[in-house]
């Protein structure tokens, strides 16, 4: 297997633009989580790490959404915010990999659609786990996009079945590869009731993402999820995506509200088995 770290984790901006904002209890132990999840990667020795995000029409509009998109180029740039506010210095030198990309696209394209781009501006989405897992940008990126911002929205068992075509592609390549995914899970952003989170339903979400189970994870209506996890639920498709891919038990390393990141914030990673 050429798959050799698979975990998940959130991404809201918040993380990084306004931590001191945050209950320090809650906040400390969400980072020491993240420095955690750091080791692990680290350990995995991987030679690309993937993030599998929703953009937030950084790259992709209304005008041109794809489904499944992946970056395919040597070098990429971000974050788009401003520096200032995200607190993540910009970076036009972030090192990608066109030919492992290629390889990965065109495995891919056997049973499911990928669009890819040569041009990537990551946006916090992929910036904010970024920050903590590869701070130095030690690791080449491979940016991956799963369309959760403009209905319709690519269907659960679609997202299942991009992380299923993943793993094939990974495990066809020599080098080994490490897979994030980054998102939700319940959270209101840009909207009146941003900061309202919703613990219950991110609890059940998470169970059933820790025993993998396929069936619970892709029964979702877009409409369920919209009343109880927001339009920021709709990030569930990459959480969806890396279990399929990874194909193992999850363990949440941490779980907690964080009202001032508008999002409940989320570690967990996921055994590699054979698929």
């Amino acid at each position: 297997m050429s798959l050799v770290f698979a975990g998940v984790t959130s991404h809201g901006p918040g993380i990084t633009a306004r931590p001191e904002t945050a209950d320090p209890v809650v906040r400390d132990a969400f980072f020491a989580a993240l420095g955690s999840m750091r080791e692990q990667l680290e350990a995995s020795k991987p030679d690309a790490l993937l993030v599998i995000a929703a953009e937030h029409f950084a790259n992709f509009f209304m005008n041109n959404m794809p489904a499944f998109a992946m970056g395919m180029a040597d070098v990429y740039e971000g974050p788009i915010e401003d520096e200032a506010w995200l607190k993540i210095k910009r970076r036009d030198d972030i090192p990608g990999d066109a030919d492992l990309s290629k390889r990965l696209i065109t495995e891919m394209m056997q049973t499911v659609d990928v669009a890819f781009a040569e041009e990537w501006r990551f946006d916090h989405g992929i910036s904010v786990p970024l920050h903590f897992l590869t701070p130095d940008y030690g690791l080449k990126i491979i940016p991956v996009n799963i369309n959760c911002q403009g209905p319709p929205l690519t269907p659960l068992h679609r997202a299942w079945a991009f992380g299923e075509a993943l793993r094939r592609a990974c495990d066809k390549v020599p080098e080994r590869i490490a897979v994030i995914a980054t998102g939700g899970i319940s959270h209101w952003p840009a909207t009146p009731d941003s900061g309202k989170i919703n613990e219950a339903w991110d609890r059940d979400f998470l169970d059933r993402w820790a025993r993998n189970d396929r069936a619970a994870l892709t029964a979702y209506t877009d409409a369920e999820t919209y009343r109880d996890g927001g339009q920021g639920g709709f990030e569930i498709r990459t959480f969806i995506a890396l279990a399929a891919c990874a194909g193992g038990q999850g363990d949440v390393q941490f779980y907690g509200p964080i009202p001032q990141f508008a999002v409940g914030c989320t570690v967990g990673v996921m055994d590699i088995v054979e698929p």
